[in-house]
């Protein structure tokens, strides 16, 4: 996406009115453009290859084919779209599944629309965005599970930093490059670099995929 373009979106939820006021809501907003609308998970990934969206706002609970399924198969299919699951659940369940199938952020419809327009431009820039609430509950199982992993750095391509493992663990967390940068006192753009160099080094395009896989090799111990 050029930063003189828009950021392209498609809606998706099985709820008409739930649609058009979120297509309202958008369509104020001078850098976005919503694209589309559909009302289930197979009707999306049709649009989404002949509209190329650049995020999708994607509903977990819908008929034909659900929001995670979706997820997943876009991913497979349109890696460069990047999901955003906003739904009315935050079970555990619902959250990790979303994560697992692709989706870079997870809000619930409740959200302040300022926190969905963040987390729109954050996804378009390739970045993942959590509310604290589902971070905390990533970052629990993360915790949980990293105890039963053993730590395996011959899987990585190269080991890691210190301040690399440091913004990873941040960023499992759910920190933006903002965030981040004040945390640990350096330059923003020397937090876009370290990230540059953890993605390369765990062999992961994005965020997500990232703590996903330091949560695997167990990296999240403190």
């Amino acid at each position: 996406m050029s930063s003189m373009n828009p950021i392209r979106i498609l809606i998706v939820d099985d709820q008409a009115l739930f649609r058009e006021g979120l297509n309202t809501l958008l369509s104020v907003q001078s850098d976005f453009e919503v694209i589309g609308e559909a009302s289930n998970g197979e009707e999306a990934i049709r649009m989404a290859v002949s509209l190329n969206p650049d995020v999708i706002l994607m509903d977990v609970r819908m008929p034909i084919l659900d929001g995670v399924a979706a997820t997943r198969r876009l991913r497979a299919s349109k890696p460069d779209c990047r999901v955003i699951v906003l739904t009315t659940f935050d079970d555990d369940e619902y959250v990790f599944e979303g994560l697992r199938a692709g989706a870079v952020g997870y809000l619930l419809k409740d959200a302040a629309s300022q926190k969905l327009f963040e987390a729109i431009r954050a996804a378009a820039k390739g970045e993942s965005f959590l509310l604290p609430s589902v971070a905390a509950k990533v970052v629990a199982e993360f915790s949980r599970l990293a105890d039963l992993t053993p730590i395996k750095p011959e899987s990585l391509i190269e080991p890691l930093s210190k301040r690399e493992l440091e913004i990873l663990r941040l960023i499992a967390r759910g920190a933006s490059n903002k965030q981040i940068a004040g945390e640990l006192v350096i330059a923003e753009g020397t937090v876009k670099n370290h990230i540059s160099s953890i993605f390369a080094k765990m062999g992961v395009k994005d965020r997500t995929q990232a703590a996903l896989k330091a949560r695997d090799l167990g990296l999240l111990n403190n």
